[in-house]
């Protein structure tokens, strides 16, 4: 009996042991509370609202950057999205905008306190929205990444509050027009013709309409049909002009089914003939490059710069 009533009372103390700690320690979300409030106070943010959805559970500070006038999106929906963020210890950011395309279903955005987010706050297509994610909507406590957390960008420390901003793309073809647009006035490009969506001489529909393009060399050879081969040197360019690919720079490629290429490339050949050291220059949006899916080195819905010069050709 005197056994059981010690055990009793060695248990009780536990339990009031850990209860005292429970109230001396906070939780997560009070801690990521107190991050937040500090942040916005240390960095002089106004205008940054809860996130009341679900009954202001989340944690989630926002500030509606500008309003969407698209459609309303749902977890089941395929979106696009450009997104910059940092950690709030300054030591981990993500900022290249080119880079940081996404395509796919709202469902799938990662990490969880975007997808909520997007969803709840931004709510509509067209949206630019700054989002402050408390770290249990984040990455948690594991972080992620690997090294020391002291080297920036070398990895995300765990417990960490991330600043996001958000840019949901409404219309590819109108942002991708935008991104060719800032391109060219940002890099001094001039002499670029852009392709109309009607040939103004024949009436029929341009399949590279959008594109850019300008004949550096004029050749003086054959023209090019999809029934050429293409022999040249070329280089491929991502918008903030790092290169996707360069192996064709100095090694030759041959292209002998033009329909295998990009349909910017497939049609943007058509419109320069080989010799003479013949070149072009092609900015190419995303639906006539690489589209969606992307490709090695490329993100989804990229706007590309082409260089193609040397360029011979060989019709059958």
């Amino acid at each position: 009996m005197k056994l059981t009533l010690f055990a009793l009372f060695l248990l009780s103390v536990i339990a009031f042991a850990s209860c005292r700690k429970a109230s001396d320690e906070p939780g997560i979300k009070e801690y990521d509370q107190q991050q937040i409030q500090n942040y916005i106070s240390a960095n002089g943010l106004t205008g940054m609202k809860r996130d009341t959805a679900g009954g202001d559970t989340t944690g989630i500070y926002y500030q509606i950057l500008t309003p969407g006038t698209g459609a309303r999106v749902d977890y089941p929906d395929t979106i696009s999205y450009v997104y910059t963020y940092h950690s709030f210890d300054g030591k981990y950011s993500v900022t290249d905008t080119v880079l940081n395309h996404v395509f796919g279903y709202l469902g799938h955005v990662g990490p969880n306190g975007l997808m909520l987010a997007i969803r709840n706050d931004l709510k509509y297509k067209g949206g630019k929205i700054r989002i402050l994610i408390p770290s249990h909507l984040a990455y948690g406590v594991d972080g992620f990444g690997n090294g020391s957390n002291t080297v920036t960008n070398n990895r995300l420390a765990g417990n960490q509050c991330l600043d996001y901003v958000i840019n949901l793309v409404n219309n590819q073809i109108t942002y991708d027009d935008m991104v060719l647009n800032n391109y060219k006035t940002a890099n001094n490009l001039n002499g670029y013709t852009k392709i109309p969506p009607v040939d103004p001489v024949t009436g029929q529909i341009n399949k590279a309409a959008g594109m850019w393009y300008k004949i550096i060399t004029p050749g003086n050879g054959n023209s090019i049909n999809d029934n050429s081969s293409v022999t040249c040197n070329y280089k491929l360019l991502l918008m903030n002009n790092t290169y996707a690919d360069t192996s064709a720079a100095t090694n030759t490629a041959t292209f002998s089914d033009l329909k295998s290429l990009t349909q910017g490339v497939h049609e943007g050949l058509k419109l320069v003939k080989g010799g003479n050291g013949s070149a072009i220059s092609m900015l190419v949006p995303s639906r006539l490059g690489y589209g969606t899916a992307g490709a090695s080195g490329i993100p989804a819905n990229s706007c590309l710069r082409f260089e193609f010069y040397n360029i011979t050709v060989t019709n059958y």
